[in-house]
């Protein structure tokens, strides 16, 4: 019984009724302009035989569905419909709101979907001004002065006598029952509706191939803004913190030490500011020439910041940086600076050893610290797993490859780019 009555009380039943009348309406307009047309052509042709307005209107009818059809092709309309579908009718994820096609194929269905909507709708508008004026009339019988001529004048079922008690009680209830007949008539063909809109309104296969790409790109857009952020604004923060928290510590027994640690945090400040003004740049699709593109040319400045926060650098850079690509070269400075900010994060001012072999068509970078006993355990988890896997992202487009791992109390992470093919 339930489920018998739900499509009387369900919203859905109800907004769905709107979408066809939506439909007759918007059809009328059509139909009468080619029942027009159509009635002056015959009228022109012989005397009297545009004389039938019933017979204009179901000529019109099909010369005003290809009408109809045909603003299919017209800018905005696929969308239009799109959004009242959704609003309206269903809002199945297949019926989502994407870019207007020009695709042949989808406003071939775009116009299949208007003239399926506004015939149907316009059968639904009938059915509902003719349905709900007799429900009205049966309704007013129990209670009108002289019930005879409204209730034959709405159905024939009683005869042509004038109506009973019995009669004027039972009209009320078939308008009733009539009422929830075009209710459930709406409701039948509004589900139909909603079946037939991801067809008709859906996206292709060639339009979800191109928002699955879309996205594709979007996110690896939004991973690799990610790493920007995590490389260069993580690394200043990371020795931010380092001198902040060196410079409290010796502030008293060492104000000379403290003054140049905060001067370093000053710098440390400037360039992450210069960063994040890049990288917010790229999130407004700004280019800016002036963005910082650090490189190897930048890595003695890397090495020497390094330095400064009280770790031991051992640097041992071979070849000539210089002829490294440029993207090659950038990225490999941003594994050094990763790399480093990684010791100084978990090992805090540890003697470390850096170790750069760039060749003709490749190159190899080696960063290895010692382990401190405490953090043996877990080193390498942690917050600097986001930064190993950016690398091994990073690596992964330019076809290198990355290993880390602590070996014999050291922990060593090796990185090799190659940029011409070996054969």
């Amino acid at each position: 019984m339930r489920r018998l009555s739900a499509p009387l009380v369900r919203a859905s039943t109800y907004t769905r009724w709107v979408h066809l009348v939506l439909g007759g309406v918007v059809f009328v307009p059509y139909l009468m302009a080619t029942s027009v047309l159509i009635s002056l052509i015959l009228a022109s042709g012989a005397a009297g035989a545009g004389d039938s307005p019933a017979s204009s209107l179901l000529i019109g009818l099909a010369p005003a569905l290809l009408l109809v059809g045909a603003t299919a092709w017209l800018p905005g309309v696929r969308t239009a419909q799109t959004h009242l579908v959704r609003a309206l009718v269903t809002r199945a994820p297949a019926v989502q709101q994407g870019a207007e096609s020009t695709t042949a194929r989808t406003r071939l269905r775009t116009a299949l979907w208007l003239v399926v909507h506004v015939s149907v709708g316009f059968a639904a508008s009938l059915a509902t001004m003719i349905g709900l004026t007799q429900a009205a009339v049966l309704a007013a019988t129990a209670v009108a002065p002289d019930p005879a001529q409204l209730i034959q004048g709405s159905f024939i079922v009683f005869g042509d006598a004038p109506p009973g008690i019995a009669q004027r009680v039972a009209a009320p209830l078939l308008g009733a029952g009539l009422v929830a007949v075009l209710v459930y008539a709406a409701a039948a063909l509004g589900a139909l509706m909603a079946r037939l809109a991801p067809v008709l309104l859906g996206p292709s296969a060639a339009e979800r191939l191109a928002a699955a790409q879309q996205r594709a790109e979007t996110l690896a857009e939004r991973n690799r803004l990610a790493r920007e952020l995590h490389d260069s604004i993580g690394h200043a923060l990371s020795a931010i913190s380092l001198q902040a928290g060196t410079a409290a510590r010796v502030i008293d027994t060492d104000p000379a030490f403290a003054r140049s640690a905060l001067e370093s945090v000053s710098d440390q400040a400037r360039i992450a500011t210069a960063e994040l003004d890049h990288v917010l740049g790229l999130l407004r699709e700004e280019r800016s020439t002036t963005a910082p593109q650090r490189d190897l040319s930048h890595l003695e400045q890397l090495i020497e910041a390094t330095r400064a926060l009280g770790a031991d650098v051992d640097a041992d850079i071979a070849g000539d940086t210089g002829a490294v690509p440029g993207i090659v070269s950038r990225e490999t400075y941003r594994i050094c600076q990763e790399g480093l900010t990684n010791v100084l994060r978990h090992a805090g001012p540890v003697p470390v050893t850096l170790r750069l072999r760039v060749g003709d068509e490749a190159l190899e970078v080696e960063i290895a610290n010692p382990v401190p006993e405490a953090s043996s355990a877990g080193w390498g988890s942690g917050g600097g797993g986001r930064g190993l896997r950016g690398m091994r992202e990073r690596l992964g487009l330019l076809g290198g490859t990355l290993s880390a791992g602590a070996e014999d109390g050291r922990w060593r992470l090796c990185a090799a780019i190659r940029w011409k093919d070996p054969h």
